[in-house]
């Protein structure tokens, strides 16, 4: 189910953020996802992550961290910590929320929102896994110790600078990981096939620890 009927408006910090929430019946599990900077909730990256997911039959929740006045400030788009508030002011408001507030949680982060996926995780205990997609995993560097979450990096093998921040923030998680290497792709993982492989590899991930 997408379209208008899983619009949602969530009320954060004296703002409202948008976004889409899909939920199957009898989702095993529901994925959050922190974009990268510069991108929204409509990144067509994300949503086609999104769509493999829910083939998998886990709810998803795409949003914008920011609102497009805050947008506009170039700064906040790297504001780590402030995106982290705001991912977990939102996973809060999934709490609350009658459908998901008994699921469990999982994050996707992409690029700079990895960042925020693995700072939220480690102040959630409760997260049950992490994927971070070309992440910018060394943006977390002080919060890898204390991640519980198993975790997931995936990256393009020719995205070289990015490869090597994951091995090194690989090194440092404390908890169950992998590390992922699509072969020949890049930081967007334009060519044939490779962005399936992310998702197929997410998928995977999450269907396992959030059973």
């Amino acid at each position: 189910m997408t379209g208008n009927d899983s619009l949602v408006a969530i009320p954060v910090d004296g703002v409202e953020l948008e976004g889409e929430l899909v939920v199957p019946p009898d989702a095993s599990g529901l994925v959050v996802f922190s974009h990268g900077s510069g991108s929204s909730r409509k990144s067509p990256r994300n949503n086609f992550v999104a769509e493999t997911l829910r083939e998998r039959g886990l709810g998803t929740l795409l949003f914008d961290l920011l609102t497009e006045e805050e947008d506009r400030v170039y700064e906040n788009r790297f504001d780590v910590p402030l995106l982290t508030d705001r991912l977990v002011a939102v996973t809060e408001w999934l709490d609350g929320r009658e459908g998901t507030a008994d699921l469990r949680y999982g994050y996707f982060g992409s690029s700079t929102g990895a960042a925020s996926a693995l700072r939220a995780a480690a102040r959630r205990e409760d997260v049950g896994a992490v994927v971070s997609r070309g992440g910018r995993v060394d943006l977390a560097a002080d919060a890898l110790d204390r991640i519980a979450a198993p975790t997931l990096f995936v990256v393009g093998g020719a995205d070289a600078q990015v490869l090597d921040l994951n091995r090194e923030a690989y090194d440092e998680l404390a908890g169950e990981r992998e590390l992922h290497v699509v072969e020949g792709a890049g930081h967007l993982f334009e060519g044939p096939g490779e962005l399936e492989e992310v998702a197929d590899a997410a998928a995977d991930w999450f269907a396992e620890h959030l059973a």
